[in-house]
């Protein structure tokens, strides 16, 4: 008996005369536990043969090697070079890179890993991305409990890391959270660079707000988006001040406002969002924080007034005249492009006007690549797929088509040790210090080991789950096909 419960109620209590202690309930029980057993024993099975087929360590992922490995029989792009390198191993030990040693020497107490002749190169790191809001339709982000939208974002979080990208700056929503678990090795993910909610004045393109849902006044709600975490609507100094605020103390290492977009509703491409006052005080609140602000702009007149206020990183831009782009360029600022080119991979909108905006982006993207390219701009790459489920299995074959301004070569410098400038910029706010994007001693351990040579065909990155052999971020193994 596992309790007394007194003499009053002792017809009650789990004595030999209790009704599980019959024949026919012991028969039972030994039913259900053979079952369970033979149930169990499957699964071991099925999990033990499905491991290496999958190529997963999991839940392993979450553990750091017991032991250094020492990744051998490879050619290495490093980040910076032009050319693989030959003749060296790769020795990782906890979550950096210790040191490249002499493919003939040996090192005591490491496990090896023959990579069988592959490339081997940083992971790569995607500058414009929206970690809770690309793999899931706009419909479900702004109906759905949030708890869902979240729950959609870690699972496609472990997808973006199998997909090769292992470090992504993320320029508007709530990832705050996600972000933490996958520092934490509880759920698989990319390294998150959080901007937080998207500053955003009242019409603008962060705006998800219906026209029912005005006027706002003291005593109005937040709007659905708001609630999220997703935007956050905020007009005048004082109000962009405190919203910019309030993003930094949750843990956001750069400020995104929004400066004109095309696919929302309200707000037409030519009209200027946010006064120079109001942009400044923005600026001013994220200089405090040794960080910096970046803007979502199109036109001219928008990219022109943020420099003005000293905004360090212009989000796409594809409506930049040369004039701007030069401006850019002595503002030592940076210019986060995206392969916007309304084909068959882009974001799909709804409305005829919307699709009209996006061809005119289109249009302009081509120009704005060649612009930067001669007028040397710093360049970032990243793709901004949104709202999107189907579409973020393209992330590695938009980027690739960069190819067709740059040499492969650039395009992986550029995904790895470029953007990883970029992100760095965040300087006291930057949540992981160590160096990014690069295959040197004291590097982040986030390699990639690829199943040809990129440096001759680029198209290799967008296709991750034949080509990428081994994902590793942080020292841990996400995928081992090898």
């Amino acid at each position: 008996m596992l309790f007394w419960l007194g003499q009053k109620y002792q017809h009650l209590s789990h004595e030999g005369g209790c009704a599980c202690h019959s024949l026919r309930a012991q028969q039972l029980f030994a039913r259900v536990d053979k079952g369970l057993s033979r149930r169990s024993v499957l699964k071991g099975v099925a999990a033990s043969l499905a491991a290496p087929v999958l190529g997963m360590v999991s839940p392993g992922f979450a553990q750091s090697p017991a032991k250094p490995i020492l990744l051998s029989n490879v050619n290495i792009f490093d980040g910076t070079s032009g050319k693989l390198a030959q003749g060296q191993s790769v020795l990782v030990e906890g979550k950096f890179i210790k040191a490249l040693v002499a493919s003939a020497d040996t090192v005591a107490d490491a496990d090896v890993v023959d990579c069988g002749g592959r490339t081997l190169m940083p992971g790569m790191i995607d500058a414009h991305w929206h970690s809770i809001l690309a793999g899931i339709s706009q419909i479900a982000a702004m109906t759905a409990d949030i708890p869902y939208v979240h729950l959609v974002a870690a699972q496609e979080a472990e997808r973006t890391v199998l997909r090769g990208f292992t470090t992504v700056r993320d320029v508007g929503g709530p990832s705050f959270a996600l972000k933490r678990a996958i520092d934490e090795g509880r759920i698989a993910g990319p390294r998150i660079y959080p901007s937080g909610a998207m500053i955003s004045q009242t019409s603008g393109h962060g705006d998800f707000r219906m026209r029912t849902d005005l006027p706002r006044t003291a005593q109005s709600d937040l709007s659905v988006a708001e609630q999220a975490g997703i935007s956050a609507i905020a007009d005048g100094e004082a109000e962009v001040l405190r919203r910019v605020r309030e993003q930094l103390m949750l843990g956001a290492s750069q400020i995104k406002i929004m400066g004109g977009g095309v696919a929302s509703a309200y707000d037409p491409i030519d009209a200027l969002q946010y006064t120079e006052a109001e942009m400044k005080a923005a600026v001013s609140a994220a200089t405090d924080w040794g960080t910096y602000v970046c803007i979502h702009a199109y036109t001219s007149a928008a990219v022109q007034r943020a420099l003005a206020c000293g905004v360090k990183s212009i989000e796409h831009g594809q409506l930049a005249d040369e004039d701007t782009v030069r401006r850019i360029a002595d503002a030592g600022a940076w210019w986060s492009i995206q392969p916007f080119l309304a084909d068959e991979d882009a974001n799909t909108y709804a409305s005829p006007e919307q699709r009209a905006q996006q061809q005119k982006i289109a249009d302009g993207t081509a120009r704005a690549i060649e612009l930067g390219r001669k007028h040397d701009v710093r360049m970032a790459l990243g793709t901004d797929i949104l709202f999107n489920p189907k579409g973020t299995a393209t992330q590695g074959k938009q980027l690739a088509k960069f190819a067709r301004w740059y040499d492969n070569a650039d395009v992986l410098r550029l995904l790895t040790s470029g953007n990883a400038e970029l992100a760095g910029l965040s300087g006291p706010r930057n949540p992981y210090p160590g160096k990014l994007g690069r295959i040197e001693p004291g590097a982040y351990a986030d390699i990639l080991v690829v199943n040809g040579d990129p440096l001759k065909d680029i198209a290799l990155i967008a296709d991750p789950e034949r080509t990428m052999q081994l994902i590793m971020k942080d020292g841990r193994i996400h995928k081992n096909t090898l």
